[in-house]
């Protein structure tokens, strides 16, 4: 049985580099775990538009301490590499974000490797991946949502078998109401959560009210209410799109600070996943259970 107390000493090391044929640039990724314990199960996370490896600490080390393997890798659209919407590669990162996931699941071997040996210390039979907001949508694909094209066809299959459950938050909804900008920008931000069949939690603020739909917040439950179960929702009801400070303490994109908030969407993910992932079955419970008049959960 693994270890998950939430005070775990965590180490992190970073840059590692990942094999990633034809991108155009090195796959580089973040690791972050407890010093001690075994059969430590792991989560893949993707980044929102523009951010990097180097983001959301509280949410890494936060999962760290409470017994995770925590993979960030930095993706194409990252600040750091300068592509920005009107360069003709932003038009297909959504396709490499996917495949910066599926490049990290297939190499992680190889990608612990590099971190002290932690190889010898990760379940890889105990797989997550989870997302913020772009990276939601990019991890939704990974657990088996589709993107439709513009007559509402259904794309390619793009799940990894590895892939055993995942946590998506602030993630993108349905695209029938789209800005004139995303429509523009982000056509591919269609997603069909139709055959998201893998354990999954959603995570939405009830304050989030995106620049990218004409719909309110609730855009942001469509990834839990249009998918099959088993699912679960997290509604934070003052939470905005940065969730408390998810990012990052000092980002400038949080506009609801509230490091209280932050904790608690690292919190439900660790104990959702340490239930879906087989290693703490009480753990989701539990956490559902402490729910108060700021936050709910629901399950289906």
């Amino acid at each position: 049985m693994p270890s998950h107390r939430p005070d775990q000493r965590i180490t992190s090391v970073k840059p590692l580099t990942v094999p990633a044929p034809g991108r155009g640039a090195d796959l580089r990724v973040k690791v972050t775990a407890p010093t001690e314990g075994r059969d430590l199960p792991v989560i893949v996370f993707s980044h929102g538009n523009a951010w990097s490896m180097d983001a959301y600490t509280p949410l890494a080390d936060r999962w760290a301490a409470a017994g995770f393997a925590v993979v960030q890798p930095t993706h194409l659209d990252s600040r750091r590499n300068g592509i920005g919407w009107d360069d003709p590669r932003f038009a297909t990162i959504w396709r490499v974000r996917i495949s910066d996931l599926h490049a990290v699941i297939d190499g992680l071997g190889d990608v612990l490797a590099q971190a002290d040996g932690l190889e010898e210390r990760v379940d890889r039979g105990r797989i997550a991946v989870a997302g913020h907001s772009w990276g939601a949508q990019t991890a939704g694909a990974v657990l088996g949502a589709r993107v439709l094209d513009a007559e509402g066809t259904p794309g390619e299959d793009f799940s990894h078998p590895a892939v055993a459950a995942g946590a998506l938050i602030a993630a993108t909804g349905t695209g029938d109401t789209l800005t004139p900008f995303a429509a523009e920008h982000l056509p591919f931000m269609r997603p069909d959560y139709s055959t998201m069949a893998a354990p999954t939690l959603v995570i939405a603020g009830g304050k989030d009210q995106s620049q990218l739909s004409t719909r309110g917040p609730e855009w942001f439950t469509d990834a839990y209410r249009l998918s099959p179960s088993p699912k679960s929702l997290l509604t934070i009801d003052e939470g905005e799109h940065s969730l408390g400070g998810i990012v990052g303490e000092a980002a400038a994109e949080t506009t609801d600070e509230a490091p209280a908030r932050a904790a608690l969407v690292a919190d439900a993910v660790a104990a959702y996943l340490l239930d879906a992932l087989k290693v703490d079955g009480a753990a989701w419970k539990e956490f559902a259970q402490a729910a108060d008049s700021t936050w709910s959960v629901s399950d289906k």
